[in-house]
């Protein structure tokens, strides 16, 4: 009988463990999940406040029309993935108290019942010393072995009902905890449900922004065909250059007997030693080099083919990154490297090139350069001034890089 006792007392309390610590894991795994998607929200949220800044400082006129469009496109979009988040973070509550609601009635259910058969103890524990049949159960035994085991028992199952009591004492906490736990969970959702209505209302505005500044593209539909006829024969000026450069630069290479130099590739640039070695750190550093300028910025053009914003039928192609920034921001090398060349294409608008063996990063549409040709340049040293539109306010920045003449993503090589 002692046994008996015993194991179905463990049984009890391992169960109860069980049930908590369960409870526990959810809860962690819960929270992990939230913090996650804040974490990613609170991201996603200082991306549109970034937008915001560069939006309020763009000149509100016929020349800084694409850029507005652009920024105004990647701020809904951004918009629309906080509130999806908003929306998993929601539902992964309604889960959690969905949960807590099942467990919270499981609970009730068995302390309900563990009290009653408490109290069905207790009761026959009243009954029993009324008439005294513990000292008869006791006195009737067979023998004295029998009388020992009959009072074990009896002391066994004192202790069961204790044990029994305090039980109920743990199942009460944990009930308690629950219900606070449940109560949280329900005010963060009211939270974020209120946080979800004012993103619906933002996108509202954005969106209704968005559509007055399409209605100036209807109206202005010339101004916007010379823009993007300007920006494409700008961008196919610019590429012609750097590829005439490179060019001269591998050439120059294939002359130069006063070192012992080789290509990588056929027809490519010959290295030195050095060179080599600073290209194979280069490419050891894909996906961690520092984003080419200081302050505060955002990615306004991703590389590759894109369609410019209120068009339908008009392709451009960005061969590296345009990023958006403050008037007065600096243009950083990304790694260390030799200055090969100092160039213009438009009058005061300057860009660099910075070698580091086959590998070219290129710094585009600075107004002032800190640097000359040949000079030694260390990662993060300042190269220049990024230029800001004197017409449409906007402070860009475009950025490439490039394996020889081939160019690369840079966002698969920045950190």
């Amino acid at each position: 009988m002692r046994k008996g006792l015993w194991r179905h007392i463990a049984l009890i309390i391992f169960l109860l463990s069980v049930m908590m610590l369960t409870g526990s894991t959810a809860i962690y795994a819960q929270s992990s999940a939230q913090s996650r998607l804040e974490a990613e929200r609170k991201k996603v949220n200082a991306d549109i406040a970034n937008i915001q800044n560069l939006l309020d400082k763009i000149a509100d006129n016929a020349s800084a029309l694409l850029d507005r469009l652009n920024l105004q496109a990647k701020q809904i979009l951004a918009r629309k993935k906080s509130i999806d988040l908003l929306n998993q973070q929601i539902a992964l509550i309604d889960r959690d108290i969905s949960k807590m609601n099942a467990e919270l009635d499981a609970l009730e259910n068995d302390y309900n019942e563990q009290c009653k058969r408490y109290v069905r103890s207790l009761q026959n524990l009243q009954t029993s010393r009324r008439s005294h049949v513990n000292w008869l159960f006791i006195l009737s035994a067979d023998n004295f072995t029998q009388s020992i085991r009959r009072m074990r028992y009896l002391r066994e199952y004192a202790e069961w009902r204790h044990q029994q009591a305090k039980q109920i004492i743990i199942k009460q906490e944990v009930i308690k905890q629950k219900k606070v736990e449940m109560e949280a969970s329900r005010k963060e959702k009211t939270d974020l449900l209120g946080e979800r209505e004012k993103e619906h209302k933002s996108l509202q505005v954005e969106e209704s922004t968005q559509k007055k500044e399409y209605d100036k593209v209807k109206r202005q539909r010339q101004s916007l065909e010379q823009q993007i006829n300007q920006k494409k024969k700008h961008a196919e000026q610019l590429d012609k250059k750097i590829e005439k450069l490179i060019a001269d630069e591998i050439a120059a290479s294939k002359k130069d007997k006063s070192v012992a130099r080789k290509s990588e590739t056929v027809g490519g640039y010959e290295m030195t030693t050095g060179e080599k070695q600073l290209a194979d750190d280069f490419k050891k550093n894909r996906g961690e080099l520092p984003y080419p300028l200081t302050g505060k910025y955002r990615i306004t053009r991703d590389y590759g083919q894109y369609q410019p914003e209120g068009t339908s039928r008009v392709w451009l192609m960005c061969n590296g990154i345009e990023i958006g920034t403050t008037q007065g921001t600096d243009a950083l090398a990304v790694f260390k490297g030799e200055v090969t060349q100092v160039f213009q294409v438009d009058p005061g608008v300057y860009s660099v090139i910075v070698r580091h063996g086959e590998y070219l990063t290129i710094y585009i549409n600075l107004s002032e350069v800190y640097v000359r040709k040949g000079d030694k340049v260390t990662t993060r040293q300042k190269l220049g001034r990024i230029y800001t539109n004197p017409t449409s306010k906007v402070t860009m920045l475009h950025f490439e890089i490039r394996k020889e003449k081939i160019t690369l993503n840079p966002k698969d090589w920045l950190k």
